[in-house]
């Protein structure tokens, strides 16, 4: 037996055990056809009980940063819509929130990232194929014309007490068309978390890929929607219980259609532990708050209580659709499982030719 260097620092390994079956024949001298099977069923573990594929880094500010972003994509819609309608209460308090959701998200993503330099280091590279990249060009894009929409609303609701000199008259000008360019990247920014999680390796973002995305648009939708019908009169607020309740539909179906094209085995995560509990709640609080802003959206209480309960449903969406993910990394059944499934359906399709599929008896 050869030994190593690495061999110090190699984790010890349990005893093996020789499993024998019940009621097996016994091993007679001259017999060995009856021999019993020297290796164990095959089991779902892993190198050094490690998992097979590592989970991200990631904590609750990267959940709390996909909540706001949704938020602040729709906000941005919203407040197009008002600006357009000649909603001047809408359009004031959607832009507003629209700045504040994404401020807050920038704050939680440069937690995550632990140094606001590193933002900025994402910016030297412009790459099409990388969402991280997007994203964050998407986000700036995004702030910069929000934020000079939400400046000209600041300074009128101060009554033009803000030290702004001759530029006060630019703002205002360019005001309009830098509200309506926030809302070209409103729909990308609320979007493009979802392929930012889809396009890991992480089993369960992963089989979600082709749906995620839909589930994300109709959770901001409802979100900006819910947080619009609260800071703002119901005189004003018809178009975000359209956008709420079209949010809630789209939502609930989306989420149902993206298990059923799932494979079964990732959707387990789904529907277990911490992520389980904060979407079925997620589910029911977007029911109510969408019966709600149906039914008595016109009254302001039953507006306040739905918009609140529509706020929530998005957020525990988000942050059950992220610990689903995290909690998927940890046991090796959601990589082994699919993989052999998807193995049987390419040599059920003939395809037994190329790296993946050596044969049928491979």
């Amino acid at each position: 037996m050869t030994h190593s260097d690495f061999d110090e620092v190699r984790p010890p390994e349990p005893p093996r055990r020789r499993r024998w079956r019940k009621n097996a024949p016994q091993r007679r001298p001259g017999s060995g056809g009856r021999e019993e099977l020297m290796v164990p069923e095959a089991e779902f573990v892993s190198y050094y009980g490690r998992p097979i594929v590592k989970p991200p880094p990631w904590e609750w500010p990267v959940a709390a940063y996909l909540f706001l972003g949704g938020v602040a994509g729709g906000s941005g819609l919203l407040a197009a819509g008002a600006q357009l309608t000649g909603r001047k209460t809408l359009r004031r308090n959607t832009r507003l929130a629209a700045l504040g959701a994404v401020g807050l998200g920038a704050v939680a993503l440069v937690i995550d990232l632990g140094k606001p330099e590193r933002f900025i280091n994402m910016m030297r590279v412009f790459k099409v194929t990388s969402p991280m990249s997007m994203g964050s060009w998407i986000l700036s894009a995004y702030s910069g014309g929000i934020g000079i929409a939400a400046a000209a609303e600041v300074d009128r609701l101060l009554g033009e007490r803000l030290p702004l000199g001759p530029l006060r008259k630019v703002l205002h000008l360019v005001e309009g068309p830098a509200g309506l360019g926030g809302a070209v990247f409103a729909a990308p920014l609320a979007v493009y978390t979802a392929v930012l999680l889809s396009d890991t390796a992480v089993p369960t973002w992963n089989g979600a890929h082709r749906d995620l995305p839909f589930v994300f648009v109709c959770s901001a939708s409802l979100a900006s929607g819910g947080l619009a019908m609260v800071t703002t009169p119901t005189s004003e607020t018809g178009p975000a219980r359209v956008f709420a309740v079209a949010g809630v539909m789209g939502d609930l179906a989306a989420v149902k259609y993206m298990e059923s094209r799932m494979d079964p085995t990732l959707v387990e995560p789904l529907h277990h532990g911490t992520a389980g509990k904060l979407l079925e709640w997620s589910e029911r609080l977007a029911v109510v708050g969408g019966l709600g802003a149906l039914l008595g959206g016109r009254h302001r209480p039953v507006a306040i209580a739905s918009g609140l309960s529509l706020l929530t449903a998005s957020a525990f969406t988000r942050f059950g659709v992220f610990e689903a993910g995290l909690e998927s990394t940890k046991d090796p059944k959601y990589v082994v499982e699919p993989q052999k499934r998807r193995l049987a359906a390419r040599r059920a399709a003939g395809i037994t030719g190329d790296s993946i599929t050596t044969g049928p008896d491979a």
